[in-house]
């Protein structure tokens, strides 16, 4: 597991190499070899030693191959020079993952990518855990994408009208997908922040049909709304006649009135008026 390394303070460090170069060039010019090579030796070991750290950056540290802690303040530090030292950021990162074609649920082909906010929480996980973490977190996201494509269709059908989809289950869906990757990256340290899908459309091999299929849908909704105002509008057409007596229709005249009424409500084309200039059975 993680832990912590307190290194020496990196400015302390540099006064003693001050004071190392300091004393070589002072046995140099005094003529004593041996004190100046000591002198640059001990300036050499205290430069190898120093590092730096940005902020939200951190240093893991190995001393032949054993880990011996992760540093993460930012500033100037020194360690033991002999200690190996792997750079990994701590910062948040965008990964906007390659459009790829998947089936969904009823097995049609879909396109779709994610976009996943992710950043490193265990270094340790990171460095000795997986191999190159950060084509880990790639490949694990394309297969969490495979994986939930699995588990929904792309949009509702007539067998199923209240099933959630990869289309209509927004917030449920990218809840699923973030615990999905944070599942898989846990191994790795990772800590999904935030994961949702960024594109879904149908493949190009079926995208015409379901165009097709979504405007007959939509057709179809059109038309049983326009029905149903028209049947609202004619029987309350008929009840203010009769209520206001304006004129007494038997049931056939009722017929030819409501037939009338619901091809001009109806129709797709605007009606045209004839005029009749006789009786009403003329």
């Amino acid at each position: 597991m993680e832990r912590s390394n307190q290194p020496v303070s990196g400015y302390f460090a540099l006064v003693l190499m001050l004071g190392a170069l300091g004393a070589a060039i002072y046995f140099m010019i005094t003529e004593q070899p041996v004190g100046g090579v000591i002198g640059i030796v001990l300036f050499v070991f205290l430069a190898k030693g120093l590092f730096f750290i940005y902020p939200n950056g951190s240093k893991v540290l190995t001393l032949f191959g054993k880990y011996v802690g992760t540093v993460k303040k930012d500033g100037l530090f020194w360690v033991n020079p002999f200690y190996a030292r792997q750079s990994i950021s701590l910062r948040a990162r965008n990964f906007d993952s390659e459009t790829i074609k998947v089936n969904d649920k009823k097995g049609n082909p879909i396109l779709i990518n994610v976009i996943l906010v992710w950043r490193v929480k265990d270094t340790y996980k990171a460095a000795f855990e997986v191999d190159q973490y950060e084509s880990f977190v790639r490949v694990q996201t394309d297969a969490a994408v495979r994986t939930l494509a699995s588990h929904y269709s792309y949009d509702t059908f007539d067998d199923e009208p209240d099933a959630h989809t990869l289309r209509s289950s927004v917030n449920e869906v990218n809840d699923t997908l973030e615990n999905e990757i944070a599942e898989r990256l846990a191994i790795a340290g990772i800590e999904v922040m935030e994961a949702r899908i960024g594109y879904l459309a149908y493949a190009p091999e079926i995208a015409n049909a379901m165009l097709r299929r979504q405007q007959a849908e939509a057709i179809v909704a059109a038309r049983h709304k326009i029905v149903e105002g028209a049947v609202s509008m004619v029987e309350l057409a008929l009840e203010d006649l009769s209520k206001k007596q304006i004129i007494d229709l038997d049931e056939d005249k009722k017929a030819t009135m409501v037939s009338n009424l619901m091809v001009v409500l109806c129709g797709d084309r605007d009606a045209t008026p004839v005029i009749n200039t006789g009786t009403l059975h003329s």
